[in-house]
């Protein structure tokens, strides 16, 4: 009897969006609207996170805070959180389908997976709302999984383990060991740590990189070597129990596990 039995999926920077460009743009022009700038760096640092998390963290930081007060003279509170948060979806609805193309390599991986038996669900930092955009368009070039849980209705989302046991309920997968959570940011592998199931960073394509693929190509192999490994150290930091460097390598993981 094969270990593994399912295999759960983030989106951007995992399944889709090489690079997961699509929020980290959003984020910067919303926050550049409210008057207090944010970098692309500085969004990444947050990404995996639910939305609405991710800009009340990001108001958090110091020099945000600053800008704000120095704009409109006093601390920001929940009603700018959800002005920002506002501003973010009119962004990210603007140019979603058009980050929902599969990173290359994944629509084979994930088909053959589930023509073995594999299931295959997925979680996400984005809303239900979010997901109906990207779930149809990535579809159209033949991305098709099983399942999908947002955080929406739940006690939380990433790091917390909620999205991963909701999959396992609708998947009817009883243990957690039967599991491997692939992602490619850091609250990726904690959701995983936390869920108690095999935790999978994947490194090219994701945020962690947040390198485009023409970049890659262009990048000097030894320049792109070190990148990569700095992401790999990262990502074991936290708790991966595997790094790979592409979803390519995903089934020989599954293979080592059913070993």
């Amino acid at each position: 009897m094969k270990k593994i039995e399912c295999v759960i999926m983030d989106w951007a920077g995992t399944a889709v969006d090489y690079g997961c460009f699509a929020p980290v743009a959003a984020f910067v022009e919303s926050f550049k609207a409210v008057g207090a700038p944010v970098t692309a760096s500085e969004t990444r640092a947050h990404m995996g996170l639910t939305k609405i998390e991710e800009v009340r963290a990001l108001f958090g930081i110091s020099h945000v805070g600053a800008d704000f007060h120095a704009k409109y003279g006093r601390e920001w509170g929940e009603e700018d959180v959800q002005e920002c948060y506002k501003k973010f979806q009119e962004e990210l609805f603007s140019t979603l389908e058009d980050y929902s193309r599969p990173i290359p390599g994944v629509v084979d991986v994930i088909s053959g997976l589930r023509s073995q038996g594999v299931k295959v669900g997925s979680t996400t930092g984005y809303t239900r709302e979010m997901m109906d955009v990207v779930i149809p368009a990535a579809a159209k070039f033949d991305y098709v999984i099983d399942n999908c849980e947002t955080s929406d209705n739940l006690p939380g989302g990433r790091p917390k383990p909620y999205m991963i046991y909701q999959n396992m309920c609708r998947l009817d997968i009883a243990s957690p060991k039967s599991v491997v959570k692939v992602g490619d940011t850091i609250s990726d592998i904690k959701e995983g740590v936390n869920a108690g199931v095999w935790s999978v960073g994947v490194i090219l394509g994701s945020n962690e990189l947040a390198l485009t693929e023409a970049e890659v190509a262009a990048m000097p192999a030894g320049e792109l070597k070190a990148r990569m490994q700095a992401v790999r150290y990262k990502m074991y930091a936290t708790g991966a129990d595997y790094v790979i460097d592409s979803i390519e390598e995903l089934p020989m993981v599954i293979e080592v596990l059913n070993k």
